[in-house]
């Protein structure tokens, strides 16, 4: 006689249904009763019995038992990464950001921090290479006060050897300046910086009088993606162009 599974560990005969349905209290949740969490065939029960078997006290409560969570999808990483970067590409690297465009991007970076599966990116690989700046709230790279032929146009990078805590930004087109830190780990996912070294047009050096300090906390690390909150508030969106690049000491 044919059975159908409700678990691993028990089955029902298929003629018995409904009297097993009219057993379960009123404001029973259907889906807990039945223990189908863990079974190949969750809904194979309401799919293959008739629905006037079906007591009509129930028939509501199984609709919401069971079609919000075959419906509803919690969003992956990829899908929250899409999104942000779909929010970020019209932006200028948040030079045409508004108070509107920052918040609704702090806001999907925030769901991908609190689904960042690399809980100690400073003892992560995936930490080393040259990262593509695509975004940041930061006045002091941004320099929306200035004219625009007086900003750094051109792409802007950041690299991190975590092995040998190194750290260095790069600007390119106009300036080409740039600057190298020595890293403290203050924990698995902070860091104190601290500039050492600065070139102008990437040839002039300059050395550094100790006023080039900060932190700054990797929230967010996968191979393609990198997010980075400084001491100051001031978010970061960075992806990644070169996992071979090694910041010179």
């Amino acid at each position: 006689m044919a059975t159908l599974c409700l678990c691993s560990s028990s089955s029902v005969k298929l003629e018995e249904i409904p009297t097993l349905i009219h057993s379960f209290p009123a404001n029973a949740n259907l889906s807990s009763q039945l223990i189908l969490s863990n079974c190949p065939r969750k809904r194979a029960l309401f799919n293959n019995l008739p629905i006037n078997h079906v007591p009509e006290s129930l028939k509501w409560r199984t609709r919401v038992s069971f079609f919000p969570f075959f419906l509803t999808k919690r969003k992956d990483n990829e899908s929250l990464k899409l999104e942000l970067l779909e929010a970020i590409a019209p932006l200028d690297r948040g030079a045409e950001a508004t108070p509107e465009d920052q918040k609704l991007v702090d806001q999907i970076a925030s769901k991908l921090e609190a689904a960042n599966k690399v809980k100690e990116p400073l003892k992560s690989s995936l930490l080393n290479g040259k990262w593509e700046l695509l975004y940041t709230t930061s006045q002091s790279i941004l320099q929306t006060k200035r004219p625009k032929f007086l900003r750094a146009n051109g792409k802007i990078y950041q690299a991190i050897n975590a092995d040998t805590l190194r750290a260095q930004n790069i600007e390119t087109w106009p300036f080409f300046n740039q600057a190298t830190a020595d890293l403290v780990p203050l924990n698995a996912r902070r860091v104190a910086v601290k500039f050492d070294s600065f070139k102008i047009a990437s040839v002039i050096p300059i050395k550094s009088r100790g006023s080039g300090r900060g932190q700054l906390e990797i929230t967010y690390l996968d191979e393609e993606l990198r997010i980075s909150r400084g001491n100051q508030g001031n978010l970061f969106i960075l992806r990644m162009v070169d996992p071979s690049y090694r910041v010179p000491n």
